[in-house]
């Protein structure tokens, strides 16, 4: 199985396009979206083409093929419009035989992460600064943001295929990768 991981549209319908061309040129199995689907927020600038009704219509029409957490400017109202659930703060998926954790990263993150157990991987969006590490015994791992990227990194989503996970920007180059095995 092959996961396309996103995180952070914030409603610009230009980066909500890109990743779901990047998702159909990937050809992956899954959307994971790790939160902030459809708002900017107020501390965000707004992102290119802001426009959530755009990004609702693009998303609803894959929505058999997302898995989403809610993000911190994330809304009840939102899920209302969206016809997959994203108000969950986290969510599970079983992957080869590891646990993978998913979370926004505004409630669980490095400095509060879950029960994990060893070998466990812990998936998060929210700073929009992309990570592939391991910690003892736990790997931590951030796409960084499609829309709104933070320190200079370049905008980027995550692909996790046959124990690998790879962040990628958007011309599809590998600039972090991490094993997780």
């Amino acid at each position: 199985m092959k996961l396309f991981f996103v995180s952070d549209i914030h409603g610009s319908a230009y980066y909500a396009k890109k990743a779901l061309e990047i998702f159909k040129k990937e050809n992956a199995d899954y959307i994971v979206i790790l939160g902030d689907e459809l708002y900017h927020g107020p501390r965000n600038p707004l992102p290119l083409e802001y426009n959530p009704q755009e990004v609702i219509t693009l998303l609803n029409g894959i929505g058999d093929k997302i898995i989403a957490v809610r993000g911190n400017c994330d809304s009840e109202v939102d899920e209302m419009v969206l016809n997959f659930p994203i108000m969950s703060t986290y969510s599970t998926i079983f992957y080869n035989g590891k646990r993978l954790f998913l979370s926004h990263g505004h409630i669980y993150n490095e400095a509060n992460l879950p029960k994990l157990s060893s070998g466990d991987v812990f998936i998060y969006g929210h700073t929009h600064i992309p990570k592939a590490e391991k910690s003892g015994d736990i790997f931590i791992i951030n796409p960084g943001s499609i829309s709104l990227p933070k320190e200079n990194h370049p905008n980027s989503y995550g692909i996790l295929e046959d124990d690998v996970f790879k962040i990628k920007n958007l011309e599809g180059e590998t600039f972090k990768e991490i094993k997780i095995r």
